[in-house]
């Protein structure tokens, strides 16, 4: 049961009415497990949110503050509130994003991406070598993986056509680098699709195909092309949507299928080689960027076939993966889409709750639908409700229904991703819950999770910003999430592009 109370409180102290409204809704009985509470001085608006084993109808209780919190005990049993800090007025927190957006795209332009370009080009095999261990002893690496391969072309790609360049880097360069090292090694030139993994020199070392790496595949050729008009990158880009369509849809249950051999055969046997999601099943995260990669895709090309695609990717991830209530958000479904249990199946992620959200405003705006905001802001309610830390800043990693998180490190691309989806929500207009969310996630990436030194973002961190790891690159981490976020925020409450040097 969720208990729901808000109360107005005079500027002079005195109180001009009580509870306006206090709802209560339950599903199944539950232990009384947890309560958050929210509130400020001045015009006080408190939010109580509960959980407790019997349903109490909504009422409507006039009165002061005392006797708000004496019906709540006499509910639920002795609570304490937990106010807030104070609201900002709204320009002082736009001023304040205004700056911090100015301090990233300085970071960006002369920290972020120089990094990237001077540590990650692989200018002598071609493609890119990730392996940055943030100063601890780290593995050399020994593999190229499609995923991060493709993620570092979009991202020189993107930083180009956003305008970031200077006199030593030349970032559509390092993207058409990338793109041919793409093109050469990873690409299966008798059975189409592109390799999983290789060697340093592009020899594959697992030809296997998963539409996860696939998907990002195409993420890569079409802003290639957007950045270089190189009209050959769409037509790859378009070329393997209509491989995957032929090879992984299933046109008896929808969706597509996740893993297969070289020569397209399913697999339903989970193996050491599967390093992404399970075999056999359906799963949010592929689904989720075969929607964001279908979404660029159509933008670029307005082909029917591929719309068709976008509108039942955006309709299997909205209803089976990443519902209105976040709390019935799921990681895996059997192929006819009956929930899928286990370790690895169980819970949520509050980080990937939030990417669809803002990504699913994106589909729809490119399909030219009316944006879904109420799901939008469903989702971002549920996992400030439950998954971000109040006290601090910070979007935690993992949870189940609409508990407490249960995973409270903070991983990088979480927090990038919650950093994408409020700026989001912010450019419809004011919100003061998303103001404060925003700005305390960015005085805790500026504390602890951003390294002064070179502005990349460290792996992961304890709830309490403490370093868990340090790694800056590797096979699952390039220039994506946080550039990505850091542009949209950029563009969101400050300059819309780098100032050419």
């Amino acid at each position: 049961m969720v208990l729901m109370g808000r109360v107005d409180q005079g500027r002079g102290g005195g109180v001009q009415s009580g509870l306006h409204s206090l709802r209560a809704t339950c599903g199944a009985a539950c232990d009384l497990n947890g309560w958050r509470g929210y509130g400020s001085l001045g015009r006080v608006k408190t939010r109580l949110c509960l959980r407790g084993a019997a349903a109490i109808p909504a009422v409507a209780v006039p009165g002061t503050v005392p006797v708000v919190l004496l019906a709540v005990a006499s509910a639920l049993a002795s609570v304490a509130l937990e106010p807030a800090a104070s609201t900002a007025p709204a320009s002082a927190a736009r001023t304040d994003l205004r700056r911090q957006a100015e301090a990233f795209r300085v970071q960006l332009a002369e920290k972020v991406l120089p990094y990237w370009y001077d540590t990650a080009i692989d200018w002598e095999r071609g493609g890119y070598v990730l392996a940055d261990a943030g100063g601890r002893p780290g593995r050399p690496a020994t593999e190229k993986q499609i995923v991060t391969q493709a993620r570092m072309v979009w991202g020189f790609a993107h930083a180009h056509l956003k305008g970031y360049r200077d006199g030593r880097r030349d970032y559509l360069k390092a993207a058409a680098h990338g793109y041919r090292f793409l093109q050469d090694k990873f690409l299966d030139p008798e059975h189409g699709g592109y390799y999983w993994k290789t060697d340093l020199t592009g020899q594959p070392v697992n030809d296997r195909k998963y539409l996860y790496g696939e998907a990002f595949v195409i993420y890569a050729a079409v802003e290639y092309h957007r950045a270089s008009r190189d009209a050959e990158a769409l037509r790859q880009a378009l070329g393997l949507f209509e491989t995957i369509q032929a090879r992984c849809h299933d046109g008896a249950q929808g969706g597509w299928g996740e893993h297969y051999t070289r020569d397209w055969r399913l697999l339903t046997d989970q193996d050491d080689r599967i390093e992404v999601e399970l075999a056999g099943m359906k799963s949010a995260n592929a689904h989720l960027h075969w929607m964001e990669a279908l979404a660029e895709l159509y933008e670029a090309t307005g082909d029917r076939r591929v719309k068709d695609a976008l509108e039942e990717a955006l309709r299997l991830n909205a209803v089976y993966f990443y519902p209105r209530a976040g709390g019935q958000a799921a990681f895996h479904r059997h192929p006819d889409w009956r929930r899928a249990t286990g370790p690895r199946s169980d819970g949520l992620s509050y980080g990937h709750n939030v990417e669809f959200a803002w990504l699913m405003i994106r589909a729809e705006k490119v399909l030219g639908r009316r944006p879904s905001w109420d799901h939008f802001d469903s989702l971002l309610a549920h996992a400030l409700e439950c998954g971000y830390d109040h006290e601090r800043g910070g979007l935690y990693n993992r949870g189940f229904g609409n508990e407490p998180a249960t995973d409270t490190d903070k991983i990088w691309w979480v927090q990038s991703e919650l950093l994408a989806a409020l700026t989001d929500g912010l450019g419809r207009g004011p919100r003061a819950d998303y103001e404060r969310a925003l700005l305390a996630l960015l005085r805790f990436l500026d504390g602890h999770q951003i390294d002064p030194q070179d502005g990349i973002w460290r792996e992961s961190v304890t709830a309490a910003g403490q370093p868990k790891s340090t790694a800056k690159a590797h096979n699952w981490k390039a220039n994506y999430h946080d550039v990505r976020a850091l542009v949209k925020f950029i563009e969101g409450f400050g300059q819309p592009t780098a100032v050419p040097r």
